[in-house]
C-alpha cells in the first residue's frame, strides 16, 4: 500500500463506490463475503488497493494545503512542478495561533516585528502525491486557499 487504508469511518462513507470497485475486479456481494470469511488477506489486499485509488484521486485534486500550530503557520500552494510555501513564526510564545484569540493577535498584528514571514519554492520528490500525502499525515489540512491568497497579496508575490 502506497499511502494508508481508509478508516471504517471513510470506508461507510464510500460504501457505494467500493461496491463499485468490487464490480470492477468481478467481486460479486457473495465472492466478497466469501473472501473475508476464507482468505482475509486477499479481502485486506483489496480494501488496500481501494484506499489507494481513493487517496490519489483526493491528492490529484490538492491545491493548498494549511498546517498551523501554536507558534507557526505553514501554507502551501501545490502547483504542478513545485509546491510555493509561505510560513509565519512567532517570535514570543504567548500567543498560540490555533486559538480564536491567537488568530485575533495575529490579525491585529500581522506587520508588526513579533511576526517573521518566510517564502519559498519546494521542487517534489519524485512523487508528488506522497509528498502532499507526508504533508497531510503530518497535520497538514486541505483548503481552498484563502488564506495562502490573502499572504501571497500581503507579501507582493
Amino acid at each position: 500500500m502506497k499511502y494508508s487504508r481508509l478508516t471504517k469511518e471513510q470506508f461507510e462513507e464510500l460504501h457505494q463506490e467500493f461496491i463499485n470497485f468490487l464490480a470492477t475486479q468481478s467481486i460479486t456481494a457473495d465472492e466478497w463475503e466469501d473472501l473475508k470469511k476464507n482468505k482475509p488477506e486477499t479481502a485486506e489486499q483489496e480494501l488496500d488497493v481501494f484506499s489507494d485509488l481513493v487517496w490519489f484521486g483526493v491528492l490529484s485534486k490538492v491545491e493548498y494545503l494549511e498546517h498551523i500550530s501554536p507558534q507557526h503557520i505553514h501554507l502551501f500552494k501545490c502547483k504542478e512542478k513545485n509546491m510555493h510555501l509561505i510560513a509565519l513564526k512567532l517570535k514570543h510564545d504567548q500567543v498560540d495561533l490555533t486559538t480564536k484569540e491567537g488568530f485575533e493577535w495575529l490579525r491585529d498584528n500581522l506587520l508588526s516585528d513579533d511576526i517573521e514571514f518566510f517564502n519559498a519554492n519546494k521542487d517534489y520528490s519524485d512523487d508528488k502525491h506522497l509528498d502532499i500525502f507526508k504533508l497531510i499525515q503530518s497535520g497538514a489540512n486541505i483548503t481552498k486557499g484563502e488564506l495562502f491568497q490573502y499572504f501571497e497579496k500581503l507579501i507582493g508575490q
